[in-house]
């Protein structure tokens, strides 16, 4: 995993771990790598991996088995798909239509570009 500059590791992190829930790859209520494997896995120390923990199962998508480990939440993937989308809807929509609008960009040729891209994804 590439990490960028401009967000904290253990957020992105995070965001990969519920990449892995959305693409179905961790299911509902299935163990997730421990802490130390993750760790390893990602290159990262195990702390950073372990706040990253902390992240996602205080918004419901994981919980801790005591003794067993972190299992994906029975809801997880609805919870991530609705705080993904107040994220683009409240950030990252406006700042795009501040950019249409800069650049003279009609709505006309976003959806266009976007039923191009449809058509390919």
């Amino acid at each position: 995993m590439e990490y960028k500059i401009d967000k904290p590791i253990y957020l992105q992190i995070a965001d990969y771990i519920c990449s892995q829930i959305i693409q179905n790859n961790w299911r509902e209520d299935e163990r997730i790598p421990s802490v130390r494997e993750l760790g390893i896995l990602l290159s990262v120390n195990p702390n950073t991996v372990f706040r990253s923990f902390e992240t996602v199962e205080q918004q419901g998508i994981i919980y801790n088995k005591r003794g067993l480990g972190y299992f994906v939440s029975t809801d997880a993937k609805q919870k991530i798909l609705d705080i993904y989308k107040k994220e683009f809807f409240g950030n990252i929509l406006p700042e795009v239509f501040e950019k249409m609008k800069l650049y003279d960009i009609s709505i006309d040729e976003i959806i266009k570009k976007y039923s191009d891209f449809s058509k390919t994804y």
